[in-house]
């Protein structure tokens, strides 16, 4: 009977590597903090209902607990995501990160257990609210767990595109985010250049460190023109985003870097009235470069749709799509599911 179970065990190992090496489809949809527009953001239930919609990722942000776990949250202060501030009133502190002052409750002043304790709440006064209070925090070796779960279960890939929130202020506190993701992928089979995942991050110099420690692809993520990477704000480099997507900008990224992450403004410009200008470049001279286009943030609702998408997210998608684009982060994954290309 041992034997049988083992080799039970070694062919559903064996069924998860060979399901996870599948070619990637095109273009990706990944579900932004999961089904983020429907269940609170960044709960194993939200990743879930992603997946069973037919996402082809799913997007855990990671900060740190203070004994060093990760775990999914979109910023480490947690006020508006979670119930620490009613849990836990003694733990308001103050903190700088990214060289802003933020007054409120802060992952890496709770171990794993307390965070374990808290429940998740919806960040968005306008989304569903009737969620709160239901959904615990999940770390990354949970949700590792789900996409293997889920994988076996579906027979179908499933990928992880964690991303690393910011990684220097991590590192000046002592719990660098970089080596316990890459341990995490490693011990969960996910270290090979086929594997579903994507590393991504707004700074630049933990890229690079995350491109000598494992072989899975890693994106740059793109702010606004104006914006720099916070790791190139402390080197005093005088880096910008914008400059990182001129030719010689993108050919930079490509040394490090398989693909970009851009700010979808930054593919599709528009005025302050939320009339766009034409279409940039970026896609084409990013493919020119060796690089893939993931772009962010799609969302169903009117508010974030520009006049001449007419509140019709899939009109959206659809342009964006016209243009080339590898892939989108979604709130709301199976709408942009229904509009692939077909």
């Amino acid at each position: 009977m041992k034997v049988f179970i083992s080799f039970l065990g070694l062919m559903i190992s064996l069924l998860a590597v060979q399901v996870c090496a599948d070619p990637l489809p095109w273009p990706l949809v990944i579900a932004h903090r999961g089904a983020s527009g429907t269940l609170p953001e960044h709960t194993l239930e939200a990743y879930a209902l992603a997946i069973e919609q037919g996402a082809h990722f799913i997007e855990p942000d990671l900060v740190s607990t203070r004994d060093g776990v990760l775990v999914a949250r979109h910023e480490n202060e947690l006020s508006d995501t979670t119930d620490a501030a009613e849990k836990f009133p003694d733990r308001k502190t103050t903190h700088t990160v990214d060289g802003r002052e933020i007054t409120g409750w802060f992952v890496e002043d709770f171990t794993v257990a307390e965070i374990k304790s808290l429940r998740a709440t919806e960040r968005l006064p306008f989304r569903n609210q009737s969620n709160n209070g239901k959904f615990s925090i999940p770390t990354l070796e949970d949700v590792l767990a789900l996409i293997q779960r889920e994988r076996v279960r579906l027979g179908r890939s499933i990928g992880v595109y964690p991303e690393t929130k910011h990684p220097s202020y991590f590192r000046s506190i002592g719990l660098p985010l970089e080596g316990a993701l890459v341990s995490a992928l490693n011990t969960a089979g996910l270290d090979a250049s086929d594997d579903w995942v994507f590393i991504q991050s707004f700074e630049v110099g933990n890229l690079k460190a995350l491109n000598a420690m494992t072989d899975v692809r890693l994106v740059q993520l793109l702010g606004t023109s104006e914006q720099q990477p916070y790791d190139q704000t402390l080197a005093d480099t005088g880096l910008t985003y914008g400059s990182m997507i001129s030719d010689q900008g993108l050919a930079a990224i490509a040394d490090y870097a398989d693909g970009i992450g851009p700010w979808k403004v930054l593919i599709v410009p528009q005025d302050r009235e939320g009339n766009p200008y034409p279409a940039t470049d970026l896609i084409s001279r990013a493919h020119a470069a060796g690089l893939v286009v993931h772009a962010y943030t799609f969302r169903n609702e009117p508010k974030y749709l520009i006049k001449p998408y007419n509140a019709k997210p899939q009109v959206e998608y659809e342009r964006y799509f016209s243009l080339g684009l590898d892939g989108v982060f979604s709130d709301f994954p199976a709408t942009a599911l229904k509009t692939l290309p077909r």
